[in-house]
């Protein structure tokens, strides 16, 4: 009896000893899980079960001084699935009956809907079958998706996005740039990348084993930031009138490309800027075309020698600096021989004439422009060249690909570029540029530097990257009259001015200039046949409102500055209609031409 009182106490003394181990070994893993562990298992859950979100924020939007975009950012679809849990299901799959859906056939219906590739998704999802995360389609636009979604596959996921569309296609698509893979490649896209551009936020969500969100599990751990609105002062109506007006033009002359440009002379708002040919930011791969000139704005980085245009800053100086006046007499041969053998001519062959300075301006006439210019130093002239803003960048434009100038105090000019200068041969100068200076003359000789940036508006209503547009004075007020009334007699029959076969603009005063200019060789041996051609005028003559510029670059059809008078009076009729610009009643202030 003692005996087995004995063994049953060892028995009982063994189970308990077994048991307090087996719960000691218990509490020790416990505590090493809870406690130990916690943090890398609570992470290693969570990794599994929590799906993590880009919150994308949005580009902000380049719009016309309207407030219609020129560019913008809308709301695109990336469908997404985890491969793990990709398997079939019964559901309606956008019908009218509960039915048993195959991998296969949700994948099918998918790709018909969304317009996506079947065998593409198909091998995105075996490509590991064990991941959490691969796209089946992307891009679709919300009318797509919402078909999508009514599928109600169970296993695919949205993943909302902005995608950049430009809505008037090639409209001021030489302004506005483009996006690529890499982010914005051209022009206000690239060069106010900083105020358009998002933050992109983040979001995480639970989900369960069957790959469905959890109610109440989304968090947002960063919010997104929008990018700012840039405010242009392109008024888009005008930019695509100007832009079929020199295509048509540019067509008509083949000439292998060609610019425009619209300001108002009050202000130096540009209210159109527009080239030939151009380039479609919605095309997916712009660089593919055959022109790289074409994807920016040949108007702000294609320097060239202007021509005769650049007669009217020489006038301009002479009367400033008290040597001449519009009635000044010049005797003008057809040409003009130097001592170091250098020659200069005018366009078309004339006996010897005697102009004034008016009849040396609305003839165009080289050798009565530099028979009068050689009164002012090389450097006066120089310096009267910059004061109108030749020679340096805007600093209120930013674009990509402007071309600079060396910074010069002196013109260092060999004798013939001396002469040539005044008629705009070997010196150099952007279309824009050229708008300027007669922007000056318009306003009563003050100098507004070109715009057409007002501003980047920011999410919280900051204003940045305003242009200062600071006015300079550049020739007195009776100065800049004189000039313009003078550049009335380019229309003049009895003046022989190089636009006396425009057609009228019925009810206005028109002041204007024209340019031709010869193509330097690529060899620097001289120039070639090819010329450029422009005009660049102002209206109306009495209080001039507007200028416009017409240029075209190696006509075929007509290699002289009147084939560009056309279009120059298409663009001017619209402008004047399009902002009701009151005819004129003044009685233009004209001068005699010749002596």
């Amino acid at each position: 009896m003692r005996n087995t009182l004995r063994h049953r106490r060892i028995r009982y003394s063994v189970v308990m000893i077994a048991v307090i181990a087996l719960v000691a070994v218990f509490v020790i893993r416990l505590v090493d899980i809870q406690v130990v562990q916690a943090a890398t298992l609570t992470s290693e859950s969570v990794a599994k079960t929590s799906v993590p979100q880009t919150l994308y924020g949005v580009r902000g939007s380049i719009v016309d001084r309207n407030g219609t975009p020129l560019a913008d950012s809308v709301t695109r679809y990336n469908i997404t699935t985890a491969p793990k849990i990709v398997a079939g299901f019964s559901g309606k799959l956008g019908g009218t009956r509960i039915k048993t859906v195959s991998v296969h056939d949700a994948l099918a219906a998918l790709a018909a809907v969304s317009g996506g590739d079947l065998a593409t998704m198909e091998k995105n999802i075996s490509a590991d079958p064990n991941s959490n995360f691969t796209y089946l389609v992307k891009g679709l636009d919300v009318p797509t998706y919402r078909k999508v979604m009514a599928l109600s596959i169970p296993w695919i996921y949205p993943e909302k996005q902005a995608a950049r569309v430009y809505p008037n296609g090639a409209t001021a698509g030489n302004l506005t740039g483009f996006m690529g893979t890499d982010g914005a490649q051209a022009g206000l896209e690239y060069s106010y990348n900083q105020c358009l551009s998002a933050t992109n936020g983040s979001e995480t969500y639970e989900r369960g084993l069957d790959g469905v969100m959890l109610p109440g599990s989304k968090v947002t751990t960063k919010e997104p930031v929008n990018g700012g609105t840039l405010q242009t002062t392109i008024d888009e109506d005008l930019q695509y009138m100007a832009e079929q007006d020199i295509a048509t033009a540019a067509q008509s002359l083949k000439a292998t490309s060609a610019t425009a440009t619209v300001s108002n002379a009050k202000t130096g708002e540009v209210l159109a800027l527009a080239d030939y040919p151009t380039v479609d930011p919605n095309n997916v791969t712009p660089t593919a075309q055959s022109d790289p000139g074409a994807l920016g704005s040949r108007a702000l980085t294609a320097a060239y020698e202007p021509g005769s245009t650049m007669k009217a800053i020489v006038a301009s100086a002479l009367i400033q600096e008290g040597k001449a006046t519009p009635t000044s007499g010049v005797t003008v041969p057809y040409s003009r021989t130097f001592p170091w053998g250098g020659r200069i001519s005018d366009a078309e062959l004339h006996p010897t004439e005697k102009l004034t300075m008016t009849g040396v301006l609305a003839q165009s006439s080289n050798v009565g422009i530099t028979e009068l210019g050689d009164q002012l130093s090389a450097q006066t002239r120089f310096d009267y060249m910059k004061k109108f803003g030749l020679f340096q960048q805007n600093p209120d434009i930013q674009f990509p690909g402007q071309p600079s100038w060396p910074n010069q105090t002196s013109p260092n000019w060999d004798p013939q570029t001396n002469e040539n200068s005044m008629f705009g041969q070997g010196i150099a100068t952007t279309a824009l540029q050229v708008a300027n200076v007669y922007q000056t003359l318009a306003n009563g000789g003050v100098r507004i530097p070109l715009h057409f940036v007002k501003g980047c508006t920011k999410p919280d209503g900051t204003v940045i990257d305003a242009p200062k547009a600071t006015p300079t004075r550049v020739v007195s007020q009776s100065t800049a009259t004189q000039v313009v009334d003078m550049l009335q007699s380019t229309f003049k029959a009895d003046a022989n001015g190089t636009l006396a076969s425009m057609q009228p603009i019925s009810g206005y005063n028109i002041s204007a200039k024209t340019g031709t200019a010869q193509v330097a060789l690529p060899n620097g041996k001289g120039y070639g046949p090819d010329t450029i051609i422009s005009v660049v005028g102002m209206a109306p003559t009495e209080d001039p409102q507007y200028v416009v510029t017409v240029t075209f670059n190696k006509p075929q059809t007509d290699k002289y500055s009147w084939a560009a008078a056309p279009a120059f009076r298409t663009l001017m009729s619209q402008v004047l209609e399009k902002y009701r610009v009151a005819p004129s009643t003044a009685t233009p202030t004209t001068y005699p031409s010749s002596w």
